[in-house]
């Protein structure tokens, strides 16, 4: 495949600050800036953040704005998972567009969603929101992988105090009576401090455990939540904070908070692409460890088979928009995601009526089926429906890009 990626903001919060809960001083935000600027001249699409986890969590916006501004100053653009996609979405979206317009960057908000059993319904207000920032001159699009379940570290439910100094900081204070009895407080409690999942999911079953990293874990893939609370005998929360403790915070979990209405809704609006949001899966060996998200297997057929032929969301030009030059466009790739002479191959052919995607979460493993060829830069790298082993995928470069010289 062809890969571009961006500069994380916390990433270089972490190499100038570490993993502490404050903000940087001057000249720690200069250093900040400075990293941002060579990740941008080495080829970064731009900056991102993920501001529901720690350490990002711990970034101010104006620190956010300084960044964005240096990636600004090279064509890139800002790309966040944002601060709430739950109880604090609108205050998520009013910082988003503060920092669009403060930056004068465009921004691509990753996986549309509304989240939480009390917020189902929303996404109309969501939609309203970021088109009344699009028509007051905000370049602002997003992103979705069209589940009604999102995917995430276990650690994420756990409030952004405890992860202050790293894993194992959290594990001490998991392990420690008092501070434990404080994380269970705070997870129990209404906040607007912060984005708390507890609160937001509709019940333990709302979580199933996807990957572990303990092997004596394993055999509880797949389950949910309240299943390995049954078989440890105790509250959900502690079996979730003992599930930390014994697989070293290094849990991953798919999330059952949002309607499928809402998800639909989102899909529709004609500045949303489709995304996967999912790590690199194969069925077999390295990658082909843990339970994943079947988005991982099926993100795109399921659009296909699904929002088009099925629930008639999306008509077919809609959705291959969606996959192909919405997001080239976003990301700057002019001589990609159409089909034109003179452009760069990336070309799939396929069936329409045929496309499948049987992955699920009781069974993700399972590969889309139905499509015939793929050419990556020209070249078949599925012909007649196989792998053909070929490795024509490219390094993609931001507008900042320079070649480095050989200093020799």
């Amino acid at each position: 495949m062809n890969f571009g990626t961006y500069m994380g903001a916390a990433t270089a919060r972490e190499m100038v600050i570490g993993y502490g809960d404050r903000a940087p001083t001057a000249d720690e935000l200069k250093q900040m800036q400075a990293i941002v600027a060579d990740a941008m001249r080495a080829g970064a699409f731009g900056v991102s953040t993920a501001l529901q986890y720690p350490p990002a969590t711990y970034s101010t916006t104006p620190e956010l704005i300084a960044l964005a501004k240096t990636a600004a100053s090279y064509g890139g653009i800002y790309a966040t998972h944002m601060r709430s996609e739950g109880n604090g979405e609108m205050a998520a979206l009013d910082e988003v567009f503060d920092i669009a317009r403060t930056a004068h960057i465009p921004v691509e908000i990753f996986h549309l969603k509304v989240a939480g059993h009390e917020n189902w319904g929303s996404m109309p207000k969501v939609i309203a929101k970021v088109d009344a920032a699009r028509a007051q001159g905000l370049d602002i699009s997003a992103d979705t992988y069209a589940y009604t379940a999102w995917g995430n570290d276990l650690a994420s439910f756990i409030p952004p105090w405890a992860h202050a100094g790293g894993n194992a900081d959290l594990l001490a204070r998991l392990k420690n009576p008092q501070t434990r009895a404080r994380i269970e407080k705070d997870m129990e409690t209404p906040s607007d401090a912060w984005s708390n999942d507890w609160l937001e999911v509709p019940g333990p079953h709302a979580v199933e455990i996807t990957s572990v990293h303990n092997p004596a874990l394993k055999p509880f893939e797949g389950k949910r939540l309240d299943d390995v609370a049954k078989a440890w005998h105790e509250k959900p929360i502690d079996a979730l904070l003992d599930i930390l403790i014994k697989d070293h915070a290094a849990t991953d979990v798919a999330v059952f908070g949002m309607s499928q209405p809402d998800v639909t809704l989102a899909l529709k609006q004609p500045w949303v692409s489709i995304c996967d949001d999912a790590a690199a899966q194969a069925p077999t060996g390295k990658l082909g460890q843990g339970h994943p998200h079947p988005r991982a297997y099926a993100a795109f057929a399921r659009i296909i088979s699904k929002y088009v032929r099925e629930d008639h969301a999306l008509t077919l030009p809609d959705a291959i928009r969606k996959m192909t030059a919405l997001p080239a466009q976003r990301m700057g790739l002019t001589r990609r995601g159409v089909l034109k002479q003179g452009m760069w191959a990336d070309i799939d052919i396929f069936d329409p009526a045929k496309l499948r995607a049987p992955a699920t979460f009781e069974q993700p493993k399972q590969l889309a089926q139905g499509m015939s060829y793929v050419l990556v830069n020209g070249v078949p790298v599925i012909a007649d429906g196989k792998m053909t082993q070929a490795l024509p995928g490219k390094v993609l470069h931001g507008p900042g890009y320079k070649k480095m010289t050989d200093s020799r």
